[in-house]
């Protein structure tokens, strides 16, 4: 692996995990535009993407979810797991509410599916990098109907005490749940955006999650949000 040179620290490392290798080659020339970008490998499958990830520590992983020998959403759980700052973003033909939620669990930042047009793949890197979640539309009214089914279901077990918030930290983590982003979220309670980052930071770290969309699956689950 070649270092970078000088003046290239602030590009973002990405790895692209994907089985066809057609659609590789067209995330390869979407990102090669990117001044900002550097695509420093690509894998075929989930077993293949942890080892490639502890090899070239990227910054985001582009990551299927329907792949042989090990599925990207067991890939995102581990590659998590070994490095807790890389950010995930899910890049799917799967619309399946099943894989949605547990690519959330696994710890993805966002969840994508690969009807977009691929030239806003680059900018949803940069924001999953900057700390947003990207959702893809028609999966954003499937994870608000998940939600509901389990906060319903949060009703028939007993919870255990959750980490205690703060009244402002509940109304960013309300914010959220709504998808706005750290703008909006800084217009509509009146502060800074670096003040929102901070919020969630410490939501983040109190409730020991690593995304903004895992922080508001946790919430309904815990009871400590409702979704109506």
């Amino acid at each position: 692996m070649t270092k970078k040179q000088p003046g290239e620290s602030e590009r973002l490392r990405v790895l692209v995990v994907d089985d066809h290798a057609l659609f590789r080659r067209g995330l390869e020339m979407v990102l090669d535009q990117e001044p900002d970008m550097e695509l420093v490998g690509e894998a075929s499958d989930g077993h293949e993407a942890v080892e490639k990830a502890q090899q070239l520590m990227p910054d985001v992983v582009l990551m299927d979810v329907r792949m042989p020998k090990r599925s990207g959403i067991e890939a995102t759980a581990e590659i998590k797991d070994i490095m807790p700052h890389v950010k995930i973003l899910m890049l799917t033909i799967s619309d399946e509410e099943g894989d949605l939620y547990e690519a959330i669990k696994a710890g993805a930042s966002g969840y994508l599916l690969k009807e977009i047009p691929i030239e806003e793949v680059a900018d949803a890197i940069r924001s999953v990098w900057a700390g947003q979640s990207r959702i893809s539309p028609s999966m954003a009214s499937k994870l608000l109907t998940e939600f509901a089914a389990m906060s319903k279901a949060g009703a028939e077990r007993p919870t255990m005490p959750a980490p205690k918030l703060t009244d402002r930290e509940m109304e960013v983590l309300r914010l959220v749940a709504q998808g706005l982003n750290n703008r909006d979220i800084a217009k509509e309670l009146f502060i800074s955006e670096n003040t929102v980052k901070n919020h969630i930071r410490n939501i983040l770290e109190k409730l020991h999650l690593h995304s903004r969309m895992e922080a508001v699956v946790y919430a309904v689950r815990e009871k400590l949000l409702e979704i109506t």
